[in-house]
Protein backbone atom coordinates (compact mmCIF):
# COMPACT_ATOMS: atom_id res chain seq x y z
CA UNK A 1 0.00 0.00 0.00
CA UNK A 2 2.83 2.41 0.83
CA UNK A 3 4.43 1.73 -2.55
CA UNK A 4 1.10 2.29 -4.28
CA UNK A 5 0.60 5.59 -2.46
CA UNK A 6 4.11 6.69 -3.41
CA UNK A 7 3.27 6.09 -7.08
CA UNK A 8 0.46 8.68 -6.78
CA UNK A 9 -2.37 6.66 -8.36
CA UNK A 10 -5.68 8.20 -9.37
CA UNK A 11 -7.45 5.87 -6.96
CA UNK A 12 -6.78 2.93 -4.68
CA UNK A 13 -8.73 -0.25 -3.89
CA UNK A 14 -7.70 -2.07 -0.72
CA UNK A 15 -8.83 -4.88 1.51
CA UNK A 16 -8.58 -4.30 5.27
CA UNK A 17 -8.12 -7.67 7.01
CA UNK A 18 -6.23 -6.01 9.88
CA UNK A 19 -6.91 -2.33 10.53
CA UNK A 20 -4.19 -2.12 13.18
CA UNK A 21 -1.57 -3.24 10.66
CA UNK A 22 -2.85 -1.39 7.60
CA UNK A 23 -4.65 1.63 9.01
CA UNK A 24 -1.72 4.06 8.95
CA UNK A 25 -0.91 3.24 5.34
CA UNK A 26 -4.52 3.60 4.23
CA UNK A 27 -4.84 6.85 6.17
CA UNK A 28 -1.70 8.12 4.43
CA UNK A 29 -3.38 7.52 1.08
CA UNK A 30 -6.49 9.40 2.19
CA UNK A 31 -4.39 12.27 3.57
CA UNK A 32 -2.56 12.44 0.25
CA UNK A 33 -5.88 13.10 -1.49
CA UNK A 34 -6.08 9.65 -3.12
CA UNK A 35 -9.67 8.36 -3.23
CA UNK A 36 -9.80 4.94 -1.57
CA UNK A 37 -12.47 2.25 -1.68
CA UNK A 38 -12.18 -0.95 0.33
CA UNK A 39 -13.44 -4.39 -0.59
CA UNK A 40 -14.00 -7.80 1.02
CA UNK A 41 -12.57 -7.20 4.50
CA UNK A 42 -13.09 -3.96 6.38
CA UNK A 43 -16.83 -3.35 6.67
CA UNK A 44 -16.54 -2.39 10.35
CA UNK A 45 -13.58 -0.01 10.05
CA UNK A 46 -13.47 1.58 6.58
CA UNK A 47 -15.38 4.74 7.52
CA UNK A 48 -13.05 5.47 10.44
CA UNK A 49 -10.11 5.48 8.04
CA UNK A 50 -11.68 7.95 5.63
CA UNK A 51 -12.33 5.32 2.96
CA UNK A 52 -15.11 6.45 0.62
CA UNK A 53 -17.08 3.21 0.57
CA UNK A 54 -16.79 -0.51 1.23
CA UNK A 55 -17.89 -3.23 -1.18
CA UNK A 56 -18.59 -6.48 0.65
CA UNK A 57 -20.81 -8.23 3.12
CA UNK A 58 -21.21 -7.46 6.80
CA UNK A 59 -19.28 -10.38 8.22
CA UNK A 60 -20.80 -10.82 11.68
CA UNK A 61 -24.31 -10.75 10.24
CA UNK A 62 -23.38 -13.33 7.59
CA UNK A 63 -22.00 -15.62 10.30
CA UNK A 64 -25.08 -14.98 12.43
CA UNK A 65 -27.42 -16.17 9.69
CA UNK A 66 -25.27 -19.28 9.17
CA UNK A 67 -25.48 -20.03 12.89
CA UNK A 68 -29.23 -19.61 12.89
CA UNK A 69 -29.52 -22.07 10.03
CA UNK A 70 -27.37 -24.57 11.95
CA UNK A 71 -29.56 -24.07 15.01
CA UNK A 72 -32.60 -24.91 12.87
CA UNK A 73 -30.82 -28.18 12.00
CA UNK A 74 -30.52 -28.99 15.72
CA UNK A 75 -26.72 -28.65 15.87
CA UNK A 76 -25.41 -28.81 19.44
CA UNK A 77 -21.61 -28.92 19.11
CA UNK A 78 -20.09 -27.02 16.20
CA UNK A 79 -16.65 -26.12 14.91
CA UNK A 80 -15.75 -22.97 13.02
CA UNK A 81 -12.75 -23.70 10.78
CA UNK A 82 -10.68 -20.53 10.36
CA UNK A 83 -7.94 -20.60 7.75
CA UNK A 84 -6.59 -17.16 8.67
CA UNK A 85 -7.01 -16.36 12.36
CA UNK A 86 -6.38 -12.66 12.90
CA UNK A 87 -8.16 -11.64 9.70
CA UNK A 88 -10.86 -9.49 11.29
CA UNK A 89 -13.48 -10.44 8.72
CA UNK A 90 -13.00 -14.15 9.32
CA UNK A 91 -12.92 -13.74 13.09
CA UNK A 92 -16.23 -11.86 12.90
CA UNK A 93 -17.77 -14.68 10.86
CA UNK A 94 -17.00 -17.17 13.61
CA UNK A 95 -18.24 -14.80 16.32
CA UNK A 96 -21.51 -14.26 14.49
CA UNK A 97 -21.83 -17.98 13.81
CA UNK A 98 -21.73 -18.96 17.46
CA UNK A 99 -24.03 -16.08 18.35
CA UNK A 100 -26.57 -17.30 15.81
CA UNK A 101 -26.16 -20.86 17.00
CA UNK A 102 -26.89 -19.69 20.52
CA UNK A 103 -23.97 -21.47 22.15
CA UNK A 104 -20.23 -21.38 22.46
CA UNK A 105 -18.07 -23.50 20.18
CA UNK A 106 -14.50 -24.07 19.10
CA UNK A 107 -12.64 -22.03 16.52
CA UNK A 108 -10.24 -24.46 14.85
CA UNK A 109 -7.28 -22.77 13.09
CA UNK A 110 -5.91 -24.43 9.95
CA UNK A 111 -3.08 -23.46 7.60
CA UNK A 112 -4.45 -22.47 4.18
CA UNK A 113 -0.99 -23.09 2.69
CA UNK A 114 -0.99 -26.74 3.81
CA UNK A 115 -4.23 -28.51 2.82
CA UNK A 116 -2.98 -31.90 4.00
CA UNK A 117 -2.20 -30.55 7.45
CA UNK A 118 -5.61 -28.87 7.50
CA UNK A 119 -7.27 -32.21 6.73
CA UNK A 120 -5.31 -33.85 9.54
CA UNK A 121 -6.25 -31.09 11.99
CA UNK A 122 -9.97 -31.47 11.27
CA UNK A 123 -9.70 -35.27 11.35
CA UNK A 124 -8.00 -35.06 14.74
CA UNK A 125 -10.86 -32.98 16.15
CA UNK A 126 -13.43 -35.44 14.82
CA UNK A 127 -11.56 -38.35 16.37
CA UNK A 128 -11.16 -36.65 19.75
CA UNK A 129 -14.80 -35.52 20.03
CA UNK A 130 -17.47 -37.69 18.47
CA UNK A 131 -20.20 -35.29 19.62
CA UNK A 132 -19.26 -32.74 16.93
CA UNK A 133 -22.37 -32.41 14.76
CA UNK A 134 -21.75 -29.22 12.82
CA UNK A 135 -18.89 -27.54 10.94
CA UNK A 136 -18.71 -24.14 9.29
CA UNK A 137 -15.70 -23.28 7.14
CA UNK A 138 -14.86 -19.76 6.04
CA UNK A 139 -13.79 -20.45 2.46
CA UNK A 140 -12.93 -23.22 -0.02
CA UNK A 141 -9.38 -23.46 1.37
CA UNK A 142 -10.99 -24.65 4.58
CA UNK A 143 -13.93 -26.45 3.03
CA UNK A 144 -12.08 -28.83 0.76
CA UNK A 145 -9.69 -30.23 3.41
CA UNK A 146 -12.70 -30.56 5.73
CA UNK A 147 -14.57 -32.52 3.07
CA UNK A 148 -11.64 -34.92 2.91
CA UNK A 149 -11.53 -35.27 6.69
CA UNK A 150 -15.26 -35.98 6.88
CA UNK A 151 -14.98 -38.52 4.07
CA UNK A 152 -12.07 -40.29 5.75
CA UNK A 153 -14.00 -40.41 9.03
CA UNK A 154 -17.07 -41.82 7.31
CA UNK A 155 -19.13 -38.84 8.47
CA UNK A 156 -19.67 -37.02 5.18
CA UNK A 157 -23.37 -36.19 5.05
CA UNK A 158 -23.75 -37.11 8.71
CA UNK A 159 -22.42 -33.83 10.15
CA UNK A 160 -24.14 -30.54 9.27
CA UNK A 161 -21.58 -28.77 7.09
CA UNK A 162 -21.56 -25.43 5.28
CA UNK A 163 -19.06 -22.88 4.06
CA UNK A 164 -18.49 -19.36 2.93
CA UNK A 165 -17.69 -18.98 -0.76
CA UNK A 166 -18.08 -21.45 -3.57
CA UNK A 167 -15.95 -23.77 -5.65
CA UNK A 168 -16.81 -26.58 -8.09
CA UNK A 169 -16.27 -29.16 -5.33
CA UNK A 170 -18.47 -27.24 -2.91
CA UNK A 171 -21.29 -26.96 -5.44
CA UNK A 172 -21.07 -30.68 -6.20
CA UNK A 173 -21.22 -31.60 -2.50
CA UNK A 174 -24.26 -29.36 -1.99
CA UNK A 175 -25.93 -31.01 -4.96
CA UNK A 176 -25.17 -34.46 -3.52
CA UNK A 177 -26.57 -33.51 -0.11
CA UNK A 178 -23.25 -33.62 1.74
CA UNK A 179 -23.28 -29.88 2.50
CA UNK A 180 -26.14 -27.68 3.65
CA UNK A 181 -25.25 -24.47 1.82
CA UNK A 182 -22.56 -21.99 0.79
CA UNK A 183 -22.69 -18.26 1.44
CA UNK A 184 -21.83 -16.49 -1.80
CA UNK A 185 -20.39 -13.02 -1.22
CA UNK A 186 -19.98 -12.41 -4.97
CA UNK A 187 -16.20 -12.07 -5.04
CA UNK A 188 -16.08 -11.11 -8.70
CA UNK A 189 -18.36 -8.16 -8.05
CA UNK A 190 -16.30 -7.23 -5.01
CA UNK A 191 -13.38 -6.71 -7.36
CA UNK A 192 -15.36 -5.19 -10.23
CA UNK A 193 -17.54 -2.63 -8.48
CA UNK A 194 -14.79 -0.68 -6.68
CA UNK A 195 -13.13 0.04 -10.03
CA UNK A 196 -16.44 1.20 -11.50
CA UNK A 197 -17.15 3.38 -8.47
CA UNK A 198 -13.68 4.95 -8.53
CA UNK A 199 -13.91 5.62 -12.26
CA UNK A 200 -17.25 7.38 -11.86
CA UNK A 201 -16.01 9.25 -8.81
CA UNK A 202 -13.03 10.59 -10.74
CA UNK A 203 -15.26 11.54 -13.67
CA UNK A 204 -18.08 13.18 -11.72
CA UNK A 205 -16.98 13.64 -8.11
CA UNK A 206 -19.98 11.57 -7.00
CA UNK A 207 -20.43 8.08 -5.64
CA UNK A 208 -23.40 5.95 -6.74
CA UNK A 209 -24.01 4.99 -3.11
CA UNK A 210 -25.98 7.90 -1.74
CA UNK A 211 -23.63 8.11 1.27
CA UNK A 212 -19.94 8.07 2.10
CA UNK A 213 -20.30 5.49 4.84
CA UNK A 214 -22.34 2.74 3.23
CA UNK A 215 -21.49 -0.88 2.73
CA UNK A 216 -22.42 -2.06 -0.76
Amino acid sequence: IDAAVASQPDGLVVSIPDADALGDSIQAAVDAGIPVISMNSGSAVFADLGVLAHVGQTEREAGLIAGQRFADEGVQNALCINQEVGNVALDLRCEGFFEGLGQEGEVLPVDLNNPQAATETVAGSLQSDDSIDGILTLGPTGAEPTLQALDQAGRLGDIAFATFDMSPDVLQEIDEGNMLFAIDQAQYLQGYLPVVFLTKYLETGALPLGSVDRVV
